[in-house]
């Protein structure tokens, strides 16, 4: 395993690049399967979708848009408990089929607050691709369909997930070292 050091905290490799590029293929699969004949619409969550969004969407077999929304809930290394929506959604989604792509669910409060906006534009279905998941930290009840992968609750960084805004272009996903 590798070790990088960003700002003051070092971090171990927890999922290798190869990894996350065959469960990103799988989703793909999952999604132009599931989404066949639907045109569905990809929400990615900015700043730390980005990179998996990007790779989802030259995955997917079927035709689809995409579309990006930002919001903020976290600061260091941990969760405020605050979400703050940044930049909103300007698609109509009356009848559409939308995937909220993120990059991590934690407590699943950003996603809920996301589905329940999403739900007074009357879209078709809403679903939710989550690259990463921390069950164990998840506060809510959430419809998670397409995940690629469950871990332990510990801080992470790369593949677009970032600590006060470094490591984001790291092609593994590190764990922090305790």
């Amino acid at each position: 395993m590798s070790r990088v050091t960003i700002l003051d905290k070092t971090f171990e490799t927890s999922i290798p690049e190869a990894e996350i590029k065959k469960r990103v293929k799988e989703l793909a699969a999952d999604i132009s399967r599931d989404m066949e004949g639907k045109n569905p619409l990809l929400l990615a969550v900015l700043n730390g979708a980005f990179v998996f969004a990007a790779d989802l969407i030259r995955e997917i077999t079927i035709p689809c848009e995409i579309s990006f929304v930002k919001l903020a809930s976290y600061q260091g290394t941990t969760s405020t408990g605050t979400i703050k929506e940044v930049m909103g959604i300007n698609e109509d989604l009356a009848g559409r089929h939308v995937i909220i792509v993120e990059d991590i669910v934690d407590t699943g409060l950003t996603m809920k607050r996301m589905t329940e906006t999403l739900g007074t534009r009357n879209p078709a279905s809403v679903s939710i691709c989550s690259l990463l998941v921390k069950p164990d930290k998840l506060k809510v009840d959430l419809n998670l369909k397409y995940v690629a992968f469950r871990i332990p609750n510990q801080f992470i960084l790369g593949y677009g997930l970032d600590y006060d805004q470094q490591g984001r272009g790291l092609k593994d996903i590190y764990t922090i070292c305790e």
